[in-house]
């Protein structure tokens, strides 16, 4: 697992989550809205897609659940990155698939934890 997508429309959080990974030895692509996040998927078959929930175009809870739903890209781990951080919105991700959840802002710990995780 070293291509990692993160799907993000703000700056900040974009230029954040990229450093981290990249810091943990990720190869790091980015999109800013789901349309992006469809073709960079399609073309470059990352191995892991940190997701915010709210995006440009489709959310991010509707990108998760077409992702799962399609043969090609079902096996791809799906992390949420997101402000939208209570309990229901969690269990909404774990629902639609999701393999984890990290809240905002991203704290170097709980994504190393989740990336040891990811790759048992």
């Amino acid at each position: 697992m070293n291509t990692v997508l993160v799907v993000e429309d703000g700056l900040t959080d974009m230029e954040i989550l990229s450093r981290y990974l990249k810091q943990a030895g990720y190869s790091v692509i980015s999109a800013k809205s789901s349309e992006e996040a469809q073709e960079k998927i399609h073309e470059l078959r990352p191995d892991l897609i940190f997701l915010d929930v709210i995006l440009p175009g489709k959310s991010g809870f509707e990108m998760c659940r077409e992702l799962k739903n399609d043969p090609k890209t079902s096996k791809i781990p799906v992390v949420f990155c997101s402000t939208k951080d209570s309990d229901v919105d969690k269990m909404w991700g774990t629902m639609l698939g999701a393999d984890g959840y990290l809240s905002k802002p991203i704290k170097p710990e709980e994504l190393t934890l989740t990336l040891q995780q990811l790759a048992k």
